[in-house]
């Protein structure tokens, strides 16, 4: 009953390059729906053209929410994602409006969903880890221990102060899903909010050529410049910002490490490595009502098709 009269919300995922954003837009005027990014690149200011992101022409014909909220020195995590997405639901719902997140990041989206089909053993985060444990040489077991009890307090009353192996994971679960590690191990409890989920796919030479054709526009529109300015202004190129897909190759060849045709060449192939781990993430989850682009050839047809469905499941009791 509970997960019945949680209130819906719309969630559009996918592989890169599928076009999400774009059904987005278009769908949300139809469905009164304001949209949330669930895109981990683009939230932060100044990195436009290698996270693909939505124009401010294309900003103003819908409202969205969790775009430019950051500098690219600043950190953000899966927590931070959850907590200001949850925030924003609410206010969106609160106005009588629907929410309808778009991304394809796997662990923003299921720190929204879950626990329904993620659970703490599967969440690892080896960056976040080596990061915990500099912290832990550094500041000590009694400091982390205060802040996992910050957090998690239910963990953090079985865990000891000495205990850095348990320690470390509690407080990696937490950054890397945005829940504690007490509460995703609860697989009874349902999802605060009931997910619509869409998703789109193409067949997969087609999406490895629309790949291509992504990252050849975004050399075309100055992703080289835009690396080169985010550098001049004293983004390290250590930030977790510039591991992104595109700024981690390009910032190699500004470096003299690589020539532009290796960073293009690297950018494509890890990309499309990209899109493959997605697809295997959303296909654990069997919610999900695909779509495959390719099959849909006349202007508009994927956009009535969906809305069709969205009503259709909005309808369901």
């Amino acid at each position: 009953m509970r997960d019945r009269l949680a209130p819906k919300i719309i969630i559009i995922l996918g592989p890169t390059a599928t076009g999400k954003s774009e059904l987005a837009i278009s769908i949300a005027p139809r469905c009164n729906c304001e949209i949330i990014s669930a895109d981990s690149m683009q939230v932060y200011r100044g990195m436009d053209i290698g996270s693909a992101k939505v124009s401010a022409a294309q900003r103003s014909l819908v409202p969205h929410h969790l775009i430019d909220i950051r500098e690219p020195e600043q950190p953000f995590s899966v927590a931070e994602f959850r907590k200001l997405a949850g925030e924003a639901i609410g206010d969106i719902i609160g106005r009588g409006h629907l929410p309808l997140i778009c991304g394809g990041s796997g662990l923003y989206l299921n720190s929204l969903i879950a626990p329904y089909n993620f659970s703490a053993d599967s969440a690892a985060d080896a960056r976040i880890r080596e990061r915990l444990s500099a912290e832990f040489a550094v500041d000590g077991g009694a400091a982390m221990h205060t802040r996992l009890a910050a957090v998690d307090p239910q963990a953090a009353a079985k865990i000891s102060v000495n205990d850095s192996r348990r320690l470390i994971r509690a407080l990696e679960v937490y950054e890397s899903t945005g829940r504690p590690i007490s509460e995703l191990r609860k697989s009874s409890e349902a999802p605060p909010w009931r997910p619509l989920i869409i998703g789109l796919v193409a067949e997969r030479q087609i999406l490895y050529r629309r790949i291509e054709q992504r990252v050849d526009a975004m050399l075309a529109q100055g992703l080289v410049a835009e690396v080169e300015s985010l550098l001049a202004r004293g983004v390290p190129r250590d930030a977790i910002s510039m591991q992104g897909l595109g700024y981690k190759q390009i910032a190699a060849h500004l470096a003299g490490e690589i020539s532009l045709m290796q960073a293009v060449d690297l950018i494509k192939r890890d990309t499309r490595r990209f899109a493959k781990r997605q697809i295997t993430w959303f296909n654990r989850d069997t919610r999900i009502c695909w779509f495959t682009i390719d099959q849909y050839l006349e202007e508009g047809e994927l956009v009535d098709a969906v809305s069709f469905r969205i009503a259709h499941m909005l309808e369901e009791a």
